[in-house]
């Protein structure tokens, strides 16, 4: 004989092989679609609200989501693996500090609003790239050869400041740097005429 633990729990992966929901928890506002069955036509009807309560029992589960409709507090109870319970889509995570939320029922208005959650975003922050420059003292390929310039007299500020420079100044930079043996050239040029004018 199974209990009956082991018998909701084999219920529950079944039910979370065919669909799966997304996590969410206390706080996030949620989109939930119903289905309704209206004589023989079937529609899917979304209530959308903060979800304050929710409870984790295998395939007892359920959560409690609120919104307020035309100035009137609404909440509905959904059994978590219900048939009826089509989708669920977290609209945005909300920052807070307790698993029920019951004191938005008491609040209306600027007062009943929940913190968003920002995410972190995955990549290269500007500090480590600036750590990285400072630590390699070596500027990006500039010249048309495509040779690393050595920078070893330039100080840690400037080179934060080409880091967080916007790209069009640095091409700018790149302009200069490269039109600079051109204009010595000249000048090299400039001085070997000078003394054949003077004959």
């Amino acid at each position: 004989m199974k209990n009956i633990e082991e018998i909701n729990q084999s219920i529950v992966k079944k039910i979370v092989s065919e669909r799966k929901h997304p996590d969410f928890f206390p706080g996030d506002i949620v989109k939930v679609g119903v289905r309704i069955t209206e004589g023989k036509r079937d529609r899917i009807q979304y209530f959308e609200g903060v979800c304050i309560a929710k409870k984790n029992r295998d395939i007892n589960s359920s959560f409690t989501v609120r919104k307020i409709s035309f100035g009137e507090g609404v909440e509905r109870t959904f059994a978590l693996y219900s048939p009826i319970v089509d989708t669920i889509k977290v609209v945005r995570s909300g920052k807070v500090r307790r698993a029920k939320l019951y004191y938005l029922r008491d609040r209306t208005g600027k007062s009943a609003r929940i913190a968003e959650k920002i995410k972190k975003k995955i990549g290269i922050d500007i500090e480590t790239k600036i750590q990285q420059v400072t630590e390699e003292n070596v500027l990006p390929a500039t010249d048309e050869n495509s040779k690393e310039v050595p920078k070893s007299d330039a100080s840690s500020d400037a080179a934060k400041k080409e880091v967080v420079a916007e790209a069009p100044k640095e091409e700018v930079k790149k302009e200069a740097v490269a039109e600079a043996p051109k204009e010595e050239i000249k000048k090299e040029e400039q001085k070997q005429e000078s003394p054949a004018e003077k004959k």
